[in-house]
């Protein structure tokens, strides 16, 4: 096995300060790319979308669940399958409590092609209380590029859609595939995808740190189990 290279202490803190460096470079160079990410044009979402959830059928809008953007995962489960793909569950393990998104006026929600009768069992079997809805019989995720068409048959990729309401409108403003989930899974790397970000007064556009009528990001952050939502 190649270990890394012993060293004394102050030689471990020269390179480590001079990876400091190039690290808070990588960081300034995200912020910019999440300013850019955020302004992006975004398209309306005309068409009449039909989901199935823990409470029947849903539509788009209604997995707003009354707040301002909905940030969608693909999550990998064919129709024909009798469980949820590997890597997917591994992603959704790693989510947070999602109170801290919901604070942001942001919700989180599962969407794949299974129908509900197989997503129910198999959530119920991984210990999962995330939003989970099914697509089934829909062109959602065709039309979201989360299922392609490869030699004529269905493929499915794991991915990252973001929308935008305003009143009973809704936009989709981004959506991310495969390699650029890595890194992903934590309320504010979810957020950086928004349009409407973290919500801090120091992000690229400004204007937009109110946009949900609420105080900036970071002061509304409280216990899981203390915000009202």
């Amino acid at each position: 096995m190649a270990l890394p290279e012993i060293v004394s202490r102050d030689e471990w803190r020269a390179a480590r300060e001079e990876l400091l460096l190039r690290e808070k470079a990588a960081t300034r160079a995200r912020d910019a790319l999440n300013a850019e990410r955020r302004r992006l044009p975004m398209v309306e979402v005309a068409e009449e979308y039909l989901f199935e959830g823990g409470d029947g059928k849903a539509t788009l809008l209604d997995l707003f669940e009354g707040r301002g953007q909905l940030v969608v995962y693909h999550f990998m489960f064919a129709p024909e399958w009798d469980a949820g793909c590997r890597s997917c569950s591994a992603f959704l393990d790693q989510i947070g409590h999602l109170a801290h998104l919901k604070a942001r006026g942001t919700t989180f929600a599962a969407v794949s092609r299974a129908p509900y009768t197989k997503i129910l069992p198999f959530k119920a079997r991984m210990g999962w209380t995330v939003p989970w809805y099914s697509s089934y019989g829909g062109d959602f995720n065709r039309d979201f590029e989360a299922t392609l068409e490869i030699d004529g048959e269905p493929a499915e990729r794991p991915g990252i859609s973001c929308f935008l309401r305003d009143r009973d409108q809704v936009f989709h403003t981004y959506s991310t595939y495969a390699r650029g989930l890595d890194g992903l899974g934590s309320t504010t790397s979810l957020l950086d995808l928004t349009a409407l970000g973290r919500q801090e007064e120091w992000e690229e556009p400004k204007g937009r740190a109110s946009a949900l009528g609420a105080p900036a990001g970071s002061v509304r952050i409280r216990y899981h189990d203390e915000y009202e939502v």
